[in-house]
């Protein structure tokens, strides 16, 4: 074989294992990954049962209610509303009218079962993504602020 032919092999051969790699790392970073969605996004999109995902909005007024350990609220972005349960100790923050993002799934019925939610830690913030949110259906009130 002439040096020219081996030099490609090489090459060739480096490239798939560097593809080979690539394609790993690829899968193994997708599964890590939790995608971030406002109840109008849900209304469009096609979630799986299982699927991990973050959904942000405003806790709607008049929504939060405890059941034994669970507490149920609705989570608005003013152009659509999810219903959450969640079983465990809210932050000392959570309120109704705020800013809130809960990790978890949507289930069947539509009700998303959170297993980790996150709230303000002061007047002015609010999550990124939930201020974009609002910001893009026109329901952003001015002078809140986001870090």
């Amino acid at each position: 074989m002439k040096r020219k032919h081996q030099r490609l092999l090489l090459v060739l051969g480096s490239l798939g294992l560097v593809g080979a790699g690539a394609a790993l790392v690829l899968t193994a970073v997708e599964d890590s990954l939790v995608f971030f969605y406002t109840p109008a996004d849900l209304a469009e999109r096609n979630i799986t049962d299982d699927r991990l995902f973050r959904l942000g909005g405003l806790v709607e007024e008049g929504s939060v209610q405890q059941s034994g350990s669970t507490i149920l609220f609705r989570v608005t972005d003013f152009t659509g509303t999810v219903p959450v349960s969640f079983n465990g100790v809210l932050p000392d923050l959570f309120r109704e009218g705020q800013g809130v993002v809960a990790e978890g799934t949507l289930g069947t019925d539509g009700t998303f079962t959170a297993k980790q939610v996150l709230a303000k830690h002061d007047e002015t913030y609010m999550p990124k993504e939930v201020a974009e949110a609002l910001k893009n259906s026109g329901r952003w009130q001015n002078g809140a602020a986001t870090q």
